[in-house]
């Protein structure tokens, strides 16, 4: 019985302990960018993300904006590629859930490639192929790229999209 005299006082307790805070999501995400790892957009990236935009453009989509948070698993994720020296989407599950869970994503895709040493040869490529192409011109806000150079000269790409 003691134990039910003390419950409404543990309750107000616990209801207490959290408060309403008016801090952006912008604070969040700083935090939650600290400990990853983003490495700058290079000229290379930076070409591959405009041919990407310049074909949603010319279809009459919108163009998508980069995100930090994105280019972190594009990173990651091309970086195991390179280690295992083998293309892939190995962990999308766990690339998609943290993106929706700290971008506000609601939808996420990605496409993935390597060998292609030029922007417009991996961007032609994507577009050729039915599923690659539907990711490029599918219903999103942003996206971000990682392209890295293996120590055998063969380059492995990640391109994720998101819908916000």
């Amino acid at each position: 019985m003691k134990l039910l005299n003390k419950l409404p006082l543990v309750a107000l307790f616990a209801v207490l302990s959290y408060s309403c805070s008016t801090d952006s999501m912008d604070d969040k995400s700083d935090l939650i960018t600290a400990d990853l790892v983003i490495p700058a957009t290079t000229s290379f990236e930076l070409e591959i993300l405009e041919l990407i935009n310049d074909h949603r453009l010319s279809v009459g989509l919108n163009p998508l904006q980069n995100m930090d948070l994105i280019k972190s698993q594009a990173f990651s994720h091309t970086d195991y590629m390179v280690e295992a020296q083998e293309v892939s989407h190995d962990y999308f599950y766990d690339r998609s859930n943290f993106l929706k869970k700290n971008a506000g994503a609601v939808k996420v895709s990605e496409n993935v490639a390597y060998g292609y040493t030029s922007a417009q040869s991996l961007v032609n490529a994507w577009l050729k192929s039915e599923g690659h192409k539907a990711n490029i011109e599918g219903d999103f806000t942003n996206f971000d790229i990682s392209a890295e150079k293996a120590t055998d000269g063969k380059w492995y790409y990640t391109n994720i999209f998101i819908k916000k």
